[in-house]
């Protein structure tokens, strides 16, 4: 039986898993398969006439703008977004979409997107633990070395853009060589653990505890200033001395787990001449081994000025 393009499209529309969708150049849908029931719990003609802004989540938009243009500058005229689209019981599911802009035979201009979108819920749930183990430190639980810089990069640009300030707590656990020596590796690794866990209980939500190495935590304080960061600081020092974990080769803690902190704050302010969170990063180090030379289990602090331009 003949056949022409557009009962082929139809019939593999119509039968498809996926959901297909005919889009107009100002992305108002003019079809939409059967299977968007089974995707969305919309019926076809509850979506068509309607654009994009009807079912995809506001904070995918960008998403969805970026492949819009690269499918009309890009050689093959095809692109590929993430977004999440809401469905009609008021919930949301990953969809990849698929698109394809189709040109006019006599004319050689767009006139249409085919769309093609899948479920994909599941693939990002794994991404996204995938994602997040691989920013975990294994032993203690919270941000790894490679988040800490993500976060304190993000953090720094931030505080350059709004001309406000950034604390960084960096703290070492005292003789903790000592410790492994005298206790062994296990219980170094519960000490640890112990530690990480005290500290994360000690700050806000908003902040961000990481295993910068060894046996050094460090905490990223956004919008603090020195006092509200040194008082930080010291609920930190305190609630791992409250541990009351034995250490008998930390004489300057009486004989337990005690943390040496340095306070580093900086201040973005136009003229300042500190740049890169690396300064950021030294004076905090510096400062945590001055609490150390003076004596172990205080805060000792450094300000810094940071330059208000990138």
């Amino acid at each position: 039986m003949p056949t022409d393009n557009a009962t082929d499209f139809q019939f593999l529309a119509d039968n498809s898993v996926d959901m297909i969708c005919r889009s107009g150049m100002d992305r108002v849908l003019r079809y939409v398969s059967p299977s968007s029931f089974n995707l969305l719990g919309w019926k076809p003609e509850e979506m068509v006439g309607k654009g994009p802004d009807a079912f995809v989540m506001p904070e995918d938009f960008p998403a969805l703008d970026a492949a819009a243009a690269q499918v009309l500058t890009s050689e093959n005229h095809t692109a590929t977004a993430s977004v999440r689209m809401l469905k009609k019981d008021g919930g949301s599911v990953w969809v990849e979409m698929n698109g394809r802009l189709v040109f006019d035979d006599a004319t050689g201009e767009p006139t249409e997107y085919v769309l093609v979108m899948r479920d994909i819920t599941v693939r990002k749930k794994l991404e996204d633990k995938l994602s997040a183990l691989a920013l975990t430190d294994g032993l203690t639980g919270i941000a790894n070395r490679r988040a800490f810089d993500q976060a304190l990069n993000r953090e720094w640009m931030r505080t350059l853009r709004e001309g406000s300030e950034i604390s960084l707590l960096l703290l070492d656990i005292d003789h903790f060589k000592l410790f492994n020596d005298r206790y062994g590796h296990l219980a170094g690794d519960d000490c640890l653990r112990a530690v990480a866990a005290a500290v994360s209980g000690a700050v806000r939500a908003s902040d961000s505890v990481a295993r910068y190495g060894g046996e050094e935590i460090a905490v990223i304080l956004p919008s603090a200033l020195i006092a509200g960061a040194v008082e930080v600081a010291e609920k930190v020092r305190g609630a791992v001395e409250a541990l009351r974990l034995c250490h008998e080769g930390n004489l300057e803690g009486g004989g337990g787990v005690t943390v040496s902190v340095g306070v580093a704050t900086a201040l973005a302010r136009v003229g300042g001449t500190m740049r890169m969170p690396e300064s950021l990063l030294l004076a905090a180090d510096n400062a945590m081994y001055k609490a150390k030379h003076e004596g172990r289990n205080r805060v000792a602090t450094s300000l810094l000025i940071a330059s208000a331009a990138n």
